[in-house]
């Protein structure tokens, strides 16, 4: 499991569609579809979009490997993802810092990638959406303090520049989460 985290802003979606495209051909690497309480025209991350009510019946059921809440929202990571690492594939989620503890509980074998940019590049980011007031973004960026980190391996990307950069970083990082062949 590669729980892909960062402080919004950071490109964790961006990183993670340039490295699903270079990828696409790997059978071995999935991308996950996040089940979210959110809108499916709010923009963002492509997602499955959900009520309360439809989100609280999966996860009563079991149907969510790992399912957390942020923000005001709930979000879910399929289950059928503990049978694609039970497979051997490397599976590749846009997580949370503060749902670490519940990933590693559900994918002991786990990698965070975790994706930074530096404080002006995340403000001209959020700015861009347009979703928030400069204030409101100011405050958000301002209590963006990261979850430690210590008790997980950890792979940083800075995605303060080029996204080609950053995007061959996130490529790399999964490639190394890839199992080596064995020698016939």
């Amino acid at each position: 499991m590669v729980v892909v985290v960062g402080p919004s802003g950071a490109g964790k979606d961006t990183l993670m569609a340039f490295a699903a495209a270079r990828l696409r051909d790997r059978a071995d690497v999935v991308f996950v579809r996040r089940v979210i309480t959110r809108d499916g025209n709010a923009g963002g991350e492509d997602h499955d979009a959900v009520s309360e009510e439809e989100f609280l019946r999966r996860a009563q059921s079991g149907r969510f490997a790992v399912y957390w809440e942020a923000h005001g929202l709930n979000y879910g990571i399929p289950a059928e993802t503990l049978q694609q690492i039970t497979e051997g594939r490397v599976v590749v989620a846009n997580g949370s810092r503060s749902a670490l503890p519940h990933f590693k509980s559900a994918f002991p074998s786990m990698t965070v990638v975790n994706v930074t940019a530096r404080p002006e590049v995340l403000a001209a980011r959020l700015e861009a959406r347009g979703r928030e007031s400069r204030e409101e973004i100011m405050r958000r960026l301002q209590r963006s303090t990261p979850t430690r980190l210590d008790d997980y391996d950890v792979v940083t990307i800075d995605n303060s520049g080029s996204i080609e950069d950053a995007g061959e970083a996130m490529v790399d990082a999964l490639a190394n989460c890839l199992p080596v062949p064995r020698p016939q």
